[in-house]
């Protein structure tokens, strides 16, 4: 049995030429964390199944063309951010979490309903941004992402991704403020 590479960049040349167990080898290496990418940014499960899946075939069909200028990642970052972007222009509307009304009367119920209230709240305030701003939040204070990788996989300058992420912040603390100040009505 040849022996098979090891780095992202060369397992994905590696699938380029035909071999399958490099792809599968990507495939399970990186799956999480673009599901939970995808996930954060649609807020549906199965929508954000859908993007993954379409984001391993382009880059199976891309693996024979692929040269390793970038790291793999920020290469995969950059496939799977224009699949979610794509996604928000076709689907326009706003996702919400369903919140039960009255927490069960065990230890820990009412510490989880104000988590999942929190959770609802900026899943909501999130569905209201831009798609850009959207996918920088995401990338940034969910994947723990530097302005260099983010602008690799948005196709802008890190000067643009401090301007969105600035942007998202004020709108996020604007909406998640109103809201607050709209509970306790």
């Amino acid at each position: 049995m040849p022996d098979v590479p090891t780095g992202d960049e060369s397992l994905l040349q590696a699938a380029g030429r035909g071999d399958r167990r490099s792809f599968e080898e990507l495939v399970g290496r990186h799956q999480t964390w673009a599901w939970r990418i995808a996930y954060r940014f649609t807020g549906l499960e199965d929508e954000a199944a859908d993007v993954v899946q379409e984001a391993f075939i382009r880059l199976l069909q891309a693996s024979g063309r692929y040269q390793p200028t970038a790291k793999f990642r920020t290469y995969f970052y950059r496939i799977l951010t224009r699949l979610c972007l794509d996604q928000a222009k076709k689907n326009k509307t706003v996702r919400l979490e369903t919140v039960p009304d009255l927490p069960d009367q065990i230890p820990g119920a009412a510490a989880e309903l104000i988590h999942r209230e929190t959770a609802a709240a900026v899943r909501t305030a999130l569905d209201t941004l831009a798609p850009n701003q959207r996918m920088a939040i995401v990338l940034r204070y969910y994947e723990d992402l530097n302005y260099q990788e983010i602008a690799a996989a948005l196709e802008t300058t890190p000067k643009a991704v401090e301007r969105l992420l600035a942007r998202g912040r004020k709108h996020l603390r604007g909406v998640l403020e109103s809201r607050q100040n709209f509970s306790s009505f």
